[in-house]
């Protein structure tokens, strides 16, 4: 099999660091050095056949379980608010959402 094309490979590699949290250019995660590196020393070393199809494939399985994670997590706050609350704010708002407003509590401090 032919080595897969150049702008392929830069398609990729821009893909993977789209779906990695965003961090400054002055201060790049180990994952993205790890990345980085990877894919230059893939388009720079002749390796047998196979594994440049395969890193390939492996990259896009890679891209696509990182956007239906993204996807997942996203729908998961969508329609889980009170998932990052403590018990007495969730509380609180679902005594509002009934139309009740539950007393302030007095503390001596």
């Amino acid at each position: 099999m032919a080595s897969p094309a150049p702008s392929k490979v830069r398609s990729l590699y821009r893909s993977l660091l789209r779906e990695l949290p965003h961090r400054p250019l002055s201060s790049p995660s180990p994952l993205k050095q790890r990345i980085r590196s990877s894919f230059a020393s893939s388009s720079n070393s002749a390796s047998n056949s196979a594994s440049p199809t395969y890193d390939i494939l492996a990259a896009e399985q890679y891209i696509q379980y990182a956007r239906a994670q993204r996807m997942y997590i996203t729908l998961l706050e969508r329609y889980n608010p009170g998932m990052g609350m403590d018990e007495e704010e969730r509380v609180r708002l679902t005594a509002r959402r009934v139309g009740m407003d539950l007393p302030v509590e007095w503390r001596k401090g």
